[in-house]
């Protein structure tokens, strides 16, 4: 059976603009880049600082569910969705109320592709990107094409699937993620240990487990190194920013081996970093090394506990912008020495635990990508679903 022709219409032949006065009784909806048009009303712990709520409720724009809202100002980064329960929305927003040849769930994920992005973009009036406006008489141009509705229906449920695997997975991260937390707090501190472990921990500076290392003997040649906030210690050509450096001074970089970990203080990040590779790292980072047999895992973990932030929190001096901790500083904090055999254990556990995080941040991915194919084979007409 042939399918049925697939349409080109503007959007000003799919949409009306609603001009409705704002109903206090309606929650105030948000419209983001990533997440689209809120279901309700966010708390205001979770608006951005910038966002300031109007008293009084009437000066909003009223939006109903199946209506498409767009932030003006945003609508060319993404900032566009469809309403799923009506609320109300910023006045600086434009609300599109659609006629009966879309299925609303169909045009969210339309919307939202590269090229009606594109086409926003290209619509959008402004002396530059940050000015950028895009105004309903400049909207209603933008074509898009469209099956029947019963396909649009079928497209929109095949992606609404796809986007609740997803969501299930963040939910089960967030889970694992939390988990782990609980467990740094608990293991790291001595609070609960694992079963066989009853001994007494040891407390001592962190002068007497570690010493600054000032190695240069080397010819500039090894792998340049930096400290990320994701990743740790790992090398340049993996860092996402295109990082500057003059390859000629780099004879006075410091030698990191594998095991090590690095610090900047001048540029305090709040923790200190475990490096997997060999290689050289800039002169403004400080290199430790073990002078007694510890786990490098153990404390790999223990230097990201938030315990230890805090404590190395209070040991930062310096302004906002520009805060520091001196080696001395750092040296004189107190940190615990468990047994060489429970630093390893417990190190077992929690990489255990970032393993799991890791599979699952990896198969989320997975499923975004493969979300991203499917829109880009169904909303493009590439392959069409049988009705």
């Amino acid at each position: 059976m042939q399918q049925p022709i697939v349409h080109t219409y503007s959007l000003g032949e799919l949409y009306t603009e609603r001009k409705e006065k704002g109903d206090p009784s309606l929650p105030i909806l948000t419209v983001s880049i990533h997440a689209g048009v809120s279901e309700g009303e966010l708390d205001e712990d979770k608006l951005g600082k910038k966002v300031k709520r109007i008293a009084d409720k009437t000066q909003y724009k009223t939006a109903r569910k199946g209506d498409l809202v767009f932030n003006m100002m945003r609508a060319w980064q993404g900032a566009i969705g469809v309403v799923r329960s009506d609320g109300l929305v910023s006045p600086a927003y434009i609300v599109a109320k659609p006629n009966e040849k879309i299925w609303p769930e169909y045009m969210d994920y339309c919307m939202k592709t590269p090229r009606m992005i594109h086409a926003i973009h290209r619509q959008s009036y402004g002396v530059t990107d940050f000015r950028l406006r895009l105004y309903w008489d400049s909207f209603t141009p933008i074509t898009c094409q469209l099956p029947t509705l019963p396909e649009q229906q079928k497209i929109a449920a095949i992606l609404s699937t796809q986007d609740k695997v997803i969501e299930l997975k963040e939910k089960l991260l967030a889970q694992k993620q939390q988990q782990k937390k609980y467990l740094m707090q608990q293991l790291l501190t001595g609070k609960k240990r694992l079963p066989g472990f009853d001994r007494k921990w040891n407390y001592v500076k962190a002068n007497e487990i570690f010493k600054s290392i000032v190695d240069k003997s080397h010819d500039g040649k090894l792998e340049v190194l930096s400290s990320t906030q994701d990743k740790g210690i790992v090398p340049r050509s993996q860092v996402d920013i295109d990082i500057k450096y003059n390859e000629n001074s780099l004879s006075t970089y410091k030698k990191v081996c594998e095991g090590d970990f690095v610090i900047s203080l001048r540029s305090f990040q709040g923790g200190i970093e475990y490096s997997n590779y060999a290689g050289i790292v800039s002169p403004a980072y400080t290199v430790l090394r073990a002078i007694v047999k510890i786990d490098n895992g153990y404390y790999k973990q223990f230097f990201k506990s938030s315990n230890y932030i805090k404590r190395l929190n209070v040991a930062v001096y310096g302004i906002r912008d520009g805060k520091q901790i001196s080696y001395d500083d750092f040296g004189q904090i107190k940190i615990p020495v468990p047994p060489i055999e429970e630093q390893r254990e417990v190190a077992k556990v929690l990489s255990t635990a970032d393993h799991e995080i890791d599979l699952l941040q990896k198969s989320i991915e997975a499923e975004k990508q493969k979300k991203k194919a499917l829109m880009q084979l169904l909303l493009t007409g590439k392959v069409r679903v049988k009705i």
